[in-house]
C-alpha cells in the first residue's frame, strides 16, 4: 500500500488539505461509495469531497453543517468577517476571544434545553487542546481560511441541484453559530432534503444523540441500498 508523507504546517491545516488527506485515505481503503456526516468544520470538507467525486456520495447527513449564507448567524459578522476583511492586531484580538474557556463553554451550552444535560468534560477537554502551546496560531489560521468557503457555496448548491442526493439536515435550531435557516435552505436546491430542527444548540449530539441516531438510521435505511 502506498503511503503519503505530509508535514502539516499552520498554513496547511485547511479544508482543502483535509480534503486531500481524506480523499487519499479513502482511495487507499478502496472505498468508492459512501455516505457522509458533516458538522461545523466538517461541512466544507464534506462538500469539497462531494463536488470532487459526486458519483461516490450515497447520502449526506448535515448536523449543523452549513452551506448557505442564511446559516451564518450574527456571530460571523461580529467576530469573523472583520478579521477576513482586514487581518490586523485589532481584529485578531476579537477572534482570540473565541479561544477562551468562556467561549468554549458557550458553544456547548448556548441554546440547550438544560445545561445539566451537557457534561463539563466537553468544554474542559476541548479547552485543554486549545491551550496547547502554538495551537492559538492554528486556530487563527483556520478562522481566516474559513473565508474560502462561502465563495464555494454556489458550486455546492449546483451539486445539490444537479444530483439531488438524499440529504438529512438535522440541526440544533438554537445554534448561535450556524442558524436554522441554513438547514431549511437545503430544500431550495435539493428536493430530497429532509429537515429536522431540534430544540438544542450547536453540538446537538450532547442532548439529542438518541434522536439523531434514530433519524439517521431511518433516513439511511430509506435512501441507501
Amino acid at each position: 500500500m502506498a503511503t503519503v508523507k505530509h508535514r502539516l504546517s499552520i498554513n496547511s491545516v485547511t479544508p482543502s488539505t483535509t480534503l486531500l488527506i481524506t480523499d487519499h485515505l479513502l482511495d487507499q481503503l478502496q472505498v468508492t461509495r459512501y455516505s457522509i456526516y458533516i458538522q461545523d468544520y466538517g461541512s466544507p470538507v464534506g462538500f469539497r469531497l462531494a463536488t470532487r467525486h459526486p458519483d461516490r456520495i450515497q447520502a449526506i447527513v448535515s448536523q449543523n453543517g452549513n452551506a448557505y449564507d442564511e446559516g451564518l448567524a450574527p456571530f460571523w459578522a461580529e467576530y469573523i468577517v472583520p478579521y477576513w476583511n482586514d487581518r490586523n492586531p485589532e481584529t485578531e484580538a476579537k477572534v482570540r476571544q473565541l479561544l477562551t474557556l468562556e467561549t468554549t463553554k458557550f458553544q456547548y451550552t448556548k441554546g440547550v434545553r438544560d445545561e445539566q444535560n451537557v457534561s463539563p468534560d466537553t468544554w474542559t477537554f476541548d479547552q485543554a487542546g486549545l491551550d496547547r502551546p502554538g495551537n492559538d496560531a492554528i486556530q487563527l489560521a483556520l478562522f481566516y481560511d474559513h473565508r474560502t468557503n462561502s465563495p464555494l457555496y454556489p458550486i455546492w448548491h449546483k451539486y445539490l441541484h444537479d444530483h439531488q442526493v438524499p440529504l438529512l439536515a438535522i440541526w440544533g435550531k438554537n445554534d448561535p453559530i450556524f442558524s436554522a435557516p441554513g438547514a431549511e435552505a437545503f430544500k431550495r436546491d435539493d428536493a430530497k432534503a429532509e429537515i429536522r430542527l431540534l430544540d438544542t444548540g450547536h453540538f446537538a449530539l450532547e442532548e439529542d444523540a438518541p434522536i439523531i441516531a434514530r433519524e439517521m438510521r431511518h433516513f439511511l435505511d430509506a435512501n441507501v441500498h
